[in-house]
């Protein structure tokens, strides 16, 4: 089957909001083995969805629309795809009775451009929305059948989940199936991933997609077969000769976050973590705490922007400071040697940096970082210049903090990004 997704809504056009419904769609059908051939975002103007609905139907087998579902002059969607197949528009008084019965359960007065929304395509079969006020449907013109969903990001989900999925998985024939696996990896430009693995799916029944998310890089391997099993072997096979080829620079599978692989690690062995940041400014702290359950292993932190907070709260010998400056070496250490020593941890992590846009000098530039990882018995610490705008400076920071942690625990060496500047 061949699908395709339509977003509609002039606020996509113009950049006021982040299209994410396309990726989650997508998704959600190469679960059921179809792939979206095309993507498409559409202005609230008839003519220009007439035309993206008309194209759809002359070449795709199922069409998801999203948006233009709800109760003001700019939502469409029913009344120009009845306009644009000749289907006349009907009321449904089942439906116009829920809408007031939810205004009724949150005690409000329905006004009358609410009506709209219980207004369908004929022949439609409708799909209630249990979290708002617009219903989805679906209707068949020719070949291609239409599932219209609301744009609201829960809404939409919850639906395509509860009704659209089952209604499509029950139609879809037998064919090829599709499965795909992401790979999460950092420390590797893009270029060179694409190098390094050069020989492996390079032909056969698995391809191989590269797509870069700052600071990671993703790999994402597809495999087709005659069946989901030999699928499934296809993508074990690529993906584990992936991981012996790149090692520790894939650190994840899927929706695994570099967060949230060090907390389970730190978990399974036991083990505690502190913070000292300057220049990332509790951005570690805060990735560390998004994840729950952290409070098994993350102690606290502490935020010394100042010297004489590195000195007071972490122990930085004022000597250091004054000889060496804050952004330096020696000074890094110390604050994560005084984290770790402060919180009793396992593993004390320490930034400091001039993130810019202004601070720099001839010898310590803007984007220069030192960052230091103290354990038991020995402290690591490199320093790096990204020449980037202020908030990748920080991403980036934590991300190699992060990954000196998940190194750490792996027993093997701690490294930057093999494309950073020291």
């Amino acid at each position: 089957m061949k699908a395709e997704i339509l977003t509609i809504g002039d606020e996509l056009l113009r950049g006021e909001i982040v299209d994410t419904n396309k990726s989650f769609l997508a998704d959600r059908l190469l679960g059921l083995d179809i792939e979206t051939h095309f993507q498409t975002s559409v202005r609230d103007d008839p003519p220009a969805m007439i035309d993206a609905f008309q194209r759809a139907a002359s070449r795709s087998d199922i069409t998801l629309v999203s948006g233009g579902l709800g109760p003001t002059r700019d939502d469409l969607t029913a009344a120009v795809l009845a306009e644009a197949f000749g289907l006349e528009l009907l009321l449904d008084e089942a439906t116009l009775e829920t809408i007031r019965s939810f205004f009724r359960s949150r005690s409000r007065e329905m006004t009358e451009n609410n009506a709209s929304q219980a207004r369908f395509p004929k022949g439609a079969d409708i799909l209630p929305n249990p979290l708002g006020t617009a219903p989805g449907f679906s209707i068949t013109q020719g070949s291609t059948r239409f599932f219209c969903l609301p744009g609201v990001p829960n809404e939409m989900t919850l639906m395509m989940d509860e009704q659209v999925m089952p209604r499509i998985e029950s139609a879809r024939g037998e064919g090829v199936a599709v499965r795909a696996r992401l790979l999460r990896t950092f420390g590797m430009g893009e270029s060179t991933l694409d190098d390094e693995l050069k020989d492996i799916a390079a032909s056969g029944d698995v391809s191989l997609g590269f797509r870069t998310s700052f600071p990671d890089n993703y790999l994402r391997p597809l495999a087709r077969a005659a069946s989901a099993e030999q699928a499934e072997a296809a993508l074990d096979r690529v993906c584990d000769a992936i991981r012996q080829r790149l090692g520790p620079l894939v650190y994840g599978e899927d929706q695994q976050t570099l967060d949230a692989v060090v907390g389970q690690m730190l978990a399974e062995r036991g083990m505690t973590i502190a913070v000292a940041e300057s220049c990332t400014g509790g951005l570690i702290a805060t990735r560390i705490t998004d994840n729950p359950g952290s409070s098994a292993y993350f102690a606290g932190g502490v935020i010394a922007y100042s010297d004489a907070a590195k000195s007071a709260l972490l122990g930085v010998p004022a000597a250091a400071l004054e000889e060496h400056g804050a952004v330096s070496d020696p000074v890094v250490r110390a604050m994560a040697e005084g984290v770790r020593e402060r919180f009793d941890v396992d593993i004390g992590i320490a930034t400091t940096g001039i993130s810019g846009p202004d601070g720099g000098t001839d010898s310590k530039p803007v984007g220069l970082v030192h960052i230091a990882l103290a354990r038991e018995g020995a402290t690591y610490a490199e320093s790096f210049v990204f020449r980037m705008d202020r908030a990748r400076h920080r991403l980036l920071t934590s991300q190699i903090a992060l990954d000196w942690v998940r190194r750490t625990l792996l027993d093997v060496e701690l490294v930057g990004p093999k494309w950073a500047q020291r």
